[in-house]
């Protein structure tokens, strides 16, 4: 059984997508969810999943291996970013090597990087008139979005898109994708 642990920073609807997917799954199961923030939305949303939960404390996070032993401790095997914002030290890259996800909401490597999440990403497709943007699913590494690609699924972008409009369109992608490729990194041999 391999245990994973959902990071987020906010409303988690992609993290409860995981969670749904994997309940009562015969070989995964979300094990912890870590919060970058008390009032995190994701917190409530594994409290109606009978999941634990964790919040970071972004000193402790950074500059102290704490969080290792709470890994540890739930015997967790593989990480999933999931709308988690703050860059991943490098205890825990080493500690999780290969086993670190992430998605993005845009086609890597164009729009990625330090403040490039939400609609601040949605944004910039749409002032810079691309014809197609998506969602990209990367192992992590030591920066921002530069991790090796998993895998991109894209979307078209219509002539009067807006990034309201868009950001439905790429969330539509990431909770369609991201549990299922979760599962065929985990589980690679699954019928």
């Amino acid at each position: 059984m391999k245990r994973i642990a959902l990071f987020a920073s906010g409303n988690g609807s992609n993290a409860e997508k995981i969670m749904l997917h994997f309940n009562k799954h015969k070989d995964i199961f979300v094990a912890l969810v870590v919060a970058s923030k008390p009032d995190a939305f994701v917190i409530i949303r594994a409290q109606n999943h009978s999941i634990p939960s964790l919040v970071l404390d972004k000193n402790e996070f950074t500059k102290t291996e704490k969080l290792l032993t709470e890994l540890h401790k739930h015997q967790i095997d593989f990480i999933v970013l999931a709308g988690f914002l703050w860059l991943i030290p490098q205890y825990l890259i080493r500690a999780f090597q290969k086993s670190i996800i992430n998605i993005h909401p845009a086609l890597l490597p164009k729009y990625g990087g330090k403040g490039m999440y939400g609609m601040n990403i949605h944004r910039s497709v749409i002032n810079a008139k691309e014809m197609e943007s998506g969602i990209t699913i990367h192992y992590v590494n030591e920066e921002y979005d530069d991790g090796e690609i998993i895998i991109q699924k894209t979307c078209a972008i219509d002539t009067n898109e807006t990034p309201d409009t868009l950001a439905k369109k790429i969330q539509s992608l990431e909770h369609e994708h991201f549990p299922i490729v979760i599962e065929s990194l985990l589980v690679p041999n699954k019928s």
